[in-house]
C-alpha cells in the first residue's frame, strides 16, 4: 500500500549492517511534538501533554481516523508502519526504569550521546519487552525492517530536542539492540533463525584487516560522460540499464574512485569453554561488523554478540553463475557485550572500543552512584583486609597468597617513557604457586581466570609451544596463509593461568622467557614476520617431582623449573600442609560448611567479622583502578625502596652469597604500585613499600632459602645452585682430585671404578651425612671439563685416563 501522508527519507542509504533500504521518517519534521530534554527534566507534565495529543500523531501518520488498514505495511506481514512508528515513539518519550525518575530513560541517553557526539544508542530489549511485548516481537523477527524505522524516530528526536544545534541536523543515530530475552548456543542456530535477531555468547578468536565495503556506486556513461549515482538495496547495486541523459543503453561503467564506501571486517567467534557438550570440540561462528563497530573487539574477548542470523550463496568458482546446494551462515553484528558483570573490565585505553558499543549504555546518575560507592570503600581504613576476603572466598585462609594474587589483579603502572635509552618496564606481575597436592592452587586459578577480563586457563602438558604463541593455518574463504593467536597473545592485557606448569615440556617453556619479561611474541613463519604483544600477567601452579614438597631441597630442585624462568616470577609461593590439630579441624568445619545453603551455613570459628564483597564489586573496584589510578613513586617511597633493597642485600654480606637482585627492587616497585592502587591513590607511600617488602619476605625469599644451610641464597632461583652448595663442590672437587691421582700413582693403567672413588670418600670423609650423590657428580663433572680425567665403559662408571 502506498503511503496516505507527505512523508521523507531519513538518508541516502539505509544502514549496512541491517541491508536496509531508505525507511521513511513517520512524520513532517516541522509538525513533530518539540519535546527538549531539559523541558523533560524541570517538568514532566510535558509527556502527559504529548500522550493526550495522540490525534494529532496519528494525523500526522496518516491515520486520521484512527482505522487499521490505511498507511504503509511490512512486506508480507500485517505490521502496520504507522502503528509500529507511533509505538516507538512512545516508548522512546515515556519509558522510565524507575518509578522516581524526572525524565524517560531513553531521553536522557539521547540528551548524553549529543553531549559525547556519539552515534549508537544501545537499545536493552528487556525494557522493550516489559514496555511494549508485540513491538519486541516483531524486532525480533522482522529486524532488517523494524530496526530503520527505530533509527528514524531516535533520529527525529534528537532533532527536536537540539533544534538550536546546527550541526546536530547532520547526524543520524543507529540504534543498537542487546540483552535479549533468550540467547541461543551456535550450535542451536537453525534456518528458521534466518533473517531473525539472534543472540550468540563466544570468543573471538580471529579479526580480518578493514575491508571496503561498497555502499554508494557511481556510473558515467561512456559516451555523453553523464554521472549517476546509484545506492544499495538489501545489499545489492543495480546497475543503470540505460543512460537517462543520451537514453544509449549498455553505456554505463563505474567510477570506482568516485563511489562511497564503508569500513567492513569479519571476525571470527568460537564456543566458550563452558558450554561445550561433553566429548565436543568447539564450533565457531563468523561475525561480520561495519563501521563504528569495526575494531571494537580484539581476539581474546569473550562477548555477547546480537546480530541478525543470514545466508550467503556459493559460487563453485568466481567466474560461474551457478550456485552450490550449500549456503554459507555468518551474523551481521549489531551489538557487542562483555559476558559477565562478575569480570573486571580490561585496562585499555589506547583500544578503540567505545564503551557505547560493548555494553548497555547507563545514565550519568547510575554511572555516579556506582563511583561514589566506590570512593567510599576506598576511603575505609581496612580496606585491603576487605579485598582480601573478596577473593575466593570459598577457599579458607592463605591470606597471604590472595593478597599476592590481589596486586597481580590490580596490576602496577604502565610505564612508557619517550627519552632516549628507557627502555619499558612491564607493569605485570607473575605469580607461582608451588607446593603440596591439595592445596586449593587449581581453584585458586579457577577464580582467577573467571575474574579477569581476558585470559586463557591451560594446563601445561596441554599445551604446545604454537599454541602458546601463534600458528600459522590456511584461510578456508581465500586460501592465503593467516596468524592465529595462541594462549598468550588471547591473554594480552589480562591473565594468562597455566596448571601443572612442572609438566610442561622444556620446548614449550622456552617460548616463556620472552614473553615473561619483554611481554612480546616474536614470530616468523612462512613468510610471515611480526611481533605479538603479549601483555600478560601469568599464574601458574606446579606440584613438586616427588607428588610432597620436599623441605630438604631447594625449590628448583623440587620442581625441576630452568633457573631463567623461575627468576622472572615476582612471588612465589610455597604452599604446603602441614599438620596442625586445630587448624585441621577448623580447616574442615569450613570444607563441610560449604555442602550447607547460604542460610543453614554455619561460619567458622574464630573467624574475623569483615564485610565480604561481592564478586561483581571487587570487578567494578579493580577496574576503576585500573582506568583512574596511576600511581607516582614519591620522595618517600624512594627511601623506602633503596633501603629495603640495601638491607635485603646486606643480608649475604657475611657469607657471601646473592640474597637479592634487580628484579627483586623492580618487583617491589611492581607491588608497591598496586597496593596503592587498592586504596584508590595516585602516590605510592611509605607503608605500601613495607607491606610489598613483608610480601616478598613471606614468598619469594621463603622459597630462595638454602633448605642445607638456612640462609637465604637468591643463586638457588636465579642460576639453580646457591652459594653454600658451590662451595661445597669446589671443596668436594679438590678432595677428589687428590685421591684420583693417589690410586693412579699406586696402580698405574688400573681403571677406577665411580663408585668406588665414592665409597672411598665416604669411608673418609668425617661428615657422611653431608655427602650428596647430586655434588659428587658436579665435581665430576668439573673434573672432567678441566680434562683432568676421562671416562669410560658403559654410563661413564668407570675412570681410565689421569691427564
Amino acid at each position: 500500500a502506498s503511503p496516505s501522508s507527505p512523508i521523507r527519507l531519513t538518508s541516502d542509504h539505509g544502514r549496512d549492517d541491517v541491508l536496509s533500504e531508505p525507511i521513511y521518517n513517520p512524520t513532517d519534521e516541522a509538525d513533530r511534538l518539540a519535546i527538549t530534554a531539559s523541558q523533560l527534566a524541570e517538568n514532566t507534565s510535558i509527556v502527559s501533554q504529548a500522550l493526550s495529543q495522540r490525534n494529532t500523531i496519528d494525523d500526522l501518520l496518516g491515520r486520521g481516523d484512527g482505522s487499521q488498514q490505511t498507511g504503509t505495511f511490512v512486506w508480507g506481514t500485517t505490521i502496520n508502519t504507522a502503528d509500529t512508528l507511533r509505538s516507538i515513539w512512545l516508548f522512546f518519550t515515556t519509558f522510565k526504569k524507575n518509578s522516581t525518575d524526572l525524565a524517560p530513560y531513553y531521553v536522557q541517553l539521547i540528551e548524553k550521546l549529543f553531549e559525547t557526539e556519539q552515534r549508537s544508542l544501545n537499545l536493552d530489549c528487556r525494557n522493550l519487552e516489559a514496555f511494549d511485548r508485540k513491538l519486541y516481537q516483531n524486532l525480533m523477527n522482522y529486524p532488517q525492517e523494524i530496526v530503520p524505522m527505530f533509527d528514524a524516530t531516535a533520529t527525529d528526536l534528537l532533532h527536536k530536542m537540539f533544534q538550536e544545534a546546527q550541526s546536530i541536523l547532520m547526524r543520524r543515530l543507529e540504534v543498537r539492540p542487546f540483552n535479549l530475552l533468550e540467547s541461543k548456543s551456535m550450535r542451536d542456530l537453525n534456518p528458521e533463525d534466518i533473517d531473525k535477531l539472534v543472540s550468540i555468547k563466544g570468543m573471538v578468536i580471529r579479526t580480518s584487516a578493514v575491508i571496503p565495503d561498497l555502499s554508494e556506486a557511481y556510473f558515467e556513461c561512456v559516451d555523453c560522460r553523464n554521472g549517476i549515482i546509484v545506492g544499495i538495496e538489501r545489499g545489492r547495486i543495480l546497475e543503470p540499464a540505460k543512460c537517462s541523459n543520451c537514453n544509449m543503453r549498455n553505456t554505463m561503467t563505474i567510477i570506482h574512485n568516485r563511489c562511497k564506501y564503508v569500513d567492513k571486517q569479519t571476525i571470527k567467534l568460537q564456543e566458550t569453554p563452558e558450554s561445550i557438550p561433553e566429548g565436543s570440540t568447539p564450533q565457531t561462528v563468523q561475525l561480520t561488523v561495519h563501521a563504528s563497530l569495526v575494531d571494537a573487539t580484539a581476539p581474546g574477548d569473550k562477548v555477547f554478540v546480537t546480530g541478525v542470523y543470514r545466508v550467503n550463496a556459493i559460487r563453485p568458482t568466481g567466474g560461474q553463475r551457478t550456485l552450490k546446494q550449500i549456503y554459507k551462515t555468518y551474523v551481521d553484528v549489531l551489538h557487542f557485550q562483555r559476558t559477565e558483570k562478575n569480570r573486571m573490565g580490561a585496562d585499555d585505553r589506547d583500544a578503540n572500543l567505545m564503551a557505547s558499543n560493548a555494553d548497555g549504555d547507563e545514565v550519568d546518575t547510575e554511572a555516579e552512584e556506582r563511583r561514589r560507592k566506590i570512593l567510599d570503600l576506598s576511603t575505609r581504613k581496612d580496606i585491603y583486609d576487605i579485598l582480601t576476603k573478596a577473593v575466593a572466598p570459598s577457599i579458607w585462609e592463605m591470606d597471604d597468597v590472595k593478597k599476592g594474587i590481589l596486586c597481580q589483579l590490580f596490576g602496577g603502572s604502565s610505564k612508557k617513557f619517550s627519552r632516549e635509552g628507557s627502555g619499558r618496564f612491564r607493569s605485570e606481575i607473575n605469580v607461582l604457586l608451588c607446593g603440596d597436592p591439595g592445596t586449593s592452587k587449581s581453584q585458586m586459578l579457577q577464580y582467577v581466570h573467571k575474574l579477569a577480563p581476558r585470559g586463557i586457563y591451560t594446563s601445561g602438558k596441554g599445551s604446545s609451544a604454537v599454541g602458546l604463541t601463534a600458528y600459522i593455518t590456511k584461510d578456508p574463504d581465500t586460501g592465503e596463509h593467516v596468524l592465529e593467536s595462541g594462549a598468550l597473545v588471547l591473554s594480552d592485557r589480562g591473565i594468562c593461568c597455566i596448571d601443572e606448569f612442572d609438566k610442561m615440556s622444556d620446548h614449550t617453556r622456552s617460548i616463556l622467557h620472552e614473553a615473561m619479561e619483554q611481554q612480546t611474541v616474536s614470530v616468523a613463519k612462512a613468510g610471515i614476520i611480526c611481533t605479538l604483544n603479549a601483555r600478560t600477567s601469568i599464574l601458574a601452579s606446579a606440584n613438586p617431582k616427588e607428588s610432597r614438597y620436599n623441605p630438604r631441597m631447594s625449590v628448583v630442585e623440587n620442581i625441576q623449573l630452568p633457573p631463567t624462568l623461575l627468576s622472572r616470577f615476582d612471588l612465589i609461593y610455597l604452599v604446603l600442609d602441614s599438620p596442625d590439630e586445630g587448624r585441621d579441624a577448623k580447616l574442615a568445619r569450613h570444607i563441610v560448611s560449604l555442602y550447607f545453603s547460604a542460610d543453614d551455613r554455619r561460619p567458622v570459628a574464630d573467624s574475623i567479622d569483615v564485610p565480604v564483597m561481592s564478586t561483581q564489586l571487587l570487578a567494578q573496584y579493580i577496574s576503576h583502578a585500573r582506568q583512574n589510578c596511576d600511581p607516582e613513586i614519591t620522595d618517600d617511597a624512594v627511601d623506602g625502596l633503596v633501603q629495603g633493597y640495601v638491607d635485603l642485600r646486606k643480608r649475604g654480606e657475611s657469607n657471601k652469597t646473592i640474597t637479592a637482585t634487580t628484579r627483586q627492587l623492580e618487583s617491589l616497585i611492581r607491588l608497591s604500585e598496586a597496593l596503592a592502587r587498592m586504596k584508590l591513590s595516585n602516590a605510592v607511600t611509605r607503608v605500601e613499600v613495607e607491606e610489598a617488602i613483608r610480601l616478598m619476605k613471606l614468598a619469594t625469599y621463603r622459597a630462595a632459602t638454602d633448605p642445607r644451610t638456612g640462609l637465604l641464597d637468591m643463586d638457588l632461583i636465579t642460576t639453580g645452585h646457591g652459594a653454600a652448595q658451590a662451595e661445597r663442590v669446589k671443596m668436594l672437587k679438590q678432595r677428589l682430585q687428590e685421591l684420583v691421582a693417589q690410586h693412579f700413582s699406586a696402580q698405574a693403567g688400573v681403571p677406577l671404578s665411580v663408585d668406588q672413588l665414592y665409597g672411598t670418600y665416604v669411608a673418609l670423609s668425617t661428615e657422611r651425612d653431608d655427602v650428596a650423590r647430586d655434588d659428587f657428580q658436579s665435581a665430576l663433572q668439573q673434573l672432567e671439563e678441566e680434562e683432568f680425567i676421562a671416562f669410560s665403559g658403559p654410563r661413564n662408571k668407570s675412570i681410565i685416563k689421569l691427564s
